[in-house]
């Protein structure tokens, strides 16, 4: 019996044809009432760039895919506990800081930022990766 839930699995070479990766990957992964969600950045479920040179747009998406794999984790961007976001220039964090604060209004979770040098892709100026619960009360809408 699997001890947790994959969600959205993939395979690096299929998802960057540019890097001589082959490992087997998923965007979330849901362990008991604890749901993992794998850093996202500007790039939709299709693999298309949203804002390319737009720290906030590229938050933006990144935050509806947040949103998408929380929900079918059978969670929500409410039940975020940890934020870890990435930046790789200090002048991105209030744009990105912004976007994140309106898609996480009145959930106050902790929160770790770091500046990188870089990110996977060249063109990735920003991720953020979450921890969530589900309570054992809730279900999901």
């Amino acid at each position: 019996m699997p001890t947790h839930t994959r969600i959205r699995m993939f395979n690096t070479k299929d998802t960057y044809p540019n890097q001589a990766l082959d490992n087997d990957l998923c965007q979330a992964v849901r362990a008991g009432n604890t749901v993992y969600v794998r850093g996202q950045v500007g790039t939709d479920f299709d693999g298309n760039l949203v804002g390319l040179g737009d720290p906030q747009a590229q938050t933006e998406q990144a935050m509806k895919n947040l949103k998408q794999l929380l929900e079918e984790a059978g969670s929500d961007l409410s039940h975020i506990v940890k934020t870890t976001t990435y930046i790789i220039d200090p002048r991105y964090r209030e744009p990105v800081y912004k976007e994140v604060g309106k898609w996480l209004k009145g959930v106050f979770p902790i929160s770790t930022g770091l500046v990188v040098s870089a990110l996977g892709q060249p063109q990735w100026l920003m991720e953020i990766d979450v921890i969530a619960v589900i309570p054992d009360d809730w279900q999901a809408k």
